[in-house]
């Protein structure tokens, strides 16, 4: 069955961008959310994203109002019965997570596929929450933000993943403008089975007193073409999201190599998540475009 209409769980920062690629890919999107109020602030979002791209010349004003007309907002799961493809950008909860595709797999066609935007739970845990068919045509596909300039997409596939339908989804992730990637169900799946243990590597080495944090990320971007540091990545992804993606996996393999640092951990603790936040590594309260760095052993 081809892919036509798309239906998004989550209108937040990856939900609201998944759905304004889709659409602007030319597909007819739905979008899930919990309230109206998220809606209209995850689709202003959106609005705001288009209108920078019809500023740089990327889209034209007329599509720019086609692709917004693609969108549409609701907080039913019955507007996503008919949906071909539906992708969750819900919180980072596995329980939240199997109860949603619970409700879903009840009332959605029997064709449609249900895919996962999750960058650490397990696609397989989740995918047992619907039934022997559905674990079929169940996958992950993982993006990257911000998801309209990111161009990689993991595509995820389970032991029970019918080939046909991950070939039909790889063939989606090409039909978004992505470079896909396959993957198999094992906790971080690529990128963040390799990244999140050079983060981690990274702030041991600031610990040991290797280096300082500016001395640190200049010779990862210097000396290796980095395009940032370390540390400004991990402020950039969130120190609690990479504490808790850490955690995950440290759970999964048991490995030293995946466990969180304990200065990563007192940061989260202090609230110092990055640019969220406003201070992690860097402050950047006082001048964005400038952060300062901080000095963590007087601080934490």
């Amino acid at each position: 069955m081809e892919i036509k209409k798309v239906g998004v769980l989550g209108c937040g920062l990856m939900g609201s961008g998944i759905a304004q690629t889709t659409a602007t890919a030319g597909f007819e999107t739905i979008v899930r959310e919990v309230s109206d109020e998220l809606i209209a602030k995850g689709f202003a979002g959106v609005e705001k994203s288009l209108a920078k791209f019809a500023e740089k010349g990327t889209i034209t004003d007329d599509q720019q109002q086609q692709i917004r007309a693609r969108l549409t907002g609701t907080t039913k799961f019955e507007d996503l019965a008919d949906c071909d493809i539906i992708i969750e950008a819900i919180i980072e909860n596995l329980e939240t997570k199997r109860d949603t595709y619970k409700q879903l797999d009840a009332i959605c066609q029997p064709e449609t596929i249900f895919a996962s935007n999750t960058s650490s739970l397990s696609i397989t845990e989740m995918m047992t929450a619907t039934s022997t068919e559905r674990q079929k045509r169940f996958i992950g596909l993982h993006f990257f933000n911000p998801v309209p300039i990111m161009k990689l997409v993991e595509v995820v596939r389970t032991i029970l993943t019918d080939e046909a339908v991950y070939e039909r989804t790889v063939d989606f992730g090409r039909r978004l403008g992505k470079t896909p990637v396959r993957a198999s169900d094992k906790t971080g799946f690529i990128v963040n089975r390799l990244l999140v243990p050079y983060l981690l590597d990274a702030i041991r080495a600031l610990e040991e007193g290797v280096g300082s944090i500016v001395d640190i990320d200049n010779a990862m971007k210097l000396g290796c073409g980095y395009p940032m540091g370390p540390f400004t990545l991990g402020d950039f992804v969130g120190l609690d999201t990479t504490y808790y993606i850490a955690e995950i996996m440290f759970n999964e393999f048991r490995e030293k190599r995946f466990a969180p640092p304990p200065l990563l951990k007192r940061m989260v603790s202090a609230g110092l998540y990055g640019r969220k936040s406003g201070r992690g590594f860097y402050d950047y309260t006082a001048d964005p475009k400038n952060p300062t760095p901080m000095h963590l052993n007087q601080s934490i």
